[in-house]
């Protein structure tokens, strides 16, 4: 990557710095420090990302990994997210998979173009889940949640889920939100899962936890819920 090019980028970031934001989200994000944070709030950087989109020498900065700056890979989701063609967004997402190291970025990178792209991006998914990468797996469950748990659901698919097995954190953390947006939207499909007990006990009452707290479950359902925790 040309360095003038790096550098302008970095420059406008600088430019977007607001240090006391940087010191409060450098402790929401676990190994992160203030040398690792520009600190770019986020409605600025989606603003950035919108130009950067339109040019011709973007793929400059997106080929240019590992980027230094958390702001950068905050950035280079963004300008995915706002992509118009499947088959560039879907191989940027895949080159750039492997370098997200941290829940933020992971979750929210939603290219809106995967929504006219379901099928391929079911494809995408299953070979996701199959990897040993915290954050790629945590980006396949997301993009289940998001894409198909409403028209497009299948009993298959939170199958998919449950069938993930992971000690990382973020990976259990994901599975939980899933299944407690799965019982809002899918709940005599979802309710199988907690009344089995199919998923390991700490997913499963984290599951509940986040239902109970979900305004779209209604109050005879969360009373339920509060029956099926494990001890």
């Amino acid at each position: 990557m040309k360095n003038d090019i790096k550098k302008e980028i970095q420059d406008k970031l600088f430019e977007l710095q607001d240090k006391d934001y940087r010191d409060f989200q450098v402790k929401l994000i676990p190994g992160a420090s203030v040398e690792d944070m520009i600190g770019v709030r986020t409605p600025a950087l989606r603003s950035l990302a919108k130009d950067l989109a339109k040019r011709e020498d973007i793929e400059e900065f997106l080929n240019d990994l590992p980027h230094r700056y958390f702001d950068e890979n905050q950035l280079h989701a963004f300008i995915l997210s706002v992509s118009k063609d499947y088959d560039w967004c879907i191989g940027k997402v895949n080159e750039f998979l492997p370098y997200v190291d941290n829940w933020a970025t992971c979750d929210q990178m939603s290219p809106k173009i995967f929504k006219k792209h379901k099928k391929e991006l079911l494809t995408e998914i299953k070979g996701w889940l199959k990897t040993k990468e915290t954050y790629t797996i945590r980006f396949a469950v997301g993009m289940l949640m998001e894409h198909f748990l409403d028209d497009d659901f299948d009993p298959k698919y939170p199958k998919m889920v449950a069938a993930v097995k992971s000690e990382e954190y973020y990976v259990r953390m994901m599975v939980a939100w899933y299944f407690a947006t799965a019982l809002a939207k899918q709940y005599d499909a979802i309710i199988p899962y907690i009344e089995e007990k199919k998923l390991e006990p700490w997913t499963h009452n984290k599951t509940i936890q986040k239902a109970i707290e979900s305004y779209r479950i209604t109050p005879e359902q969360k009373e339920y819920l509060r029956s099926l925790k494990v001890k």
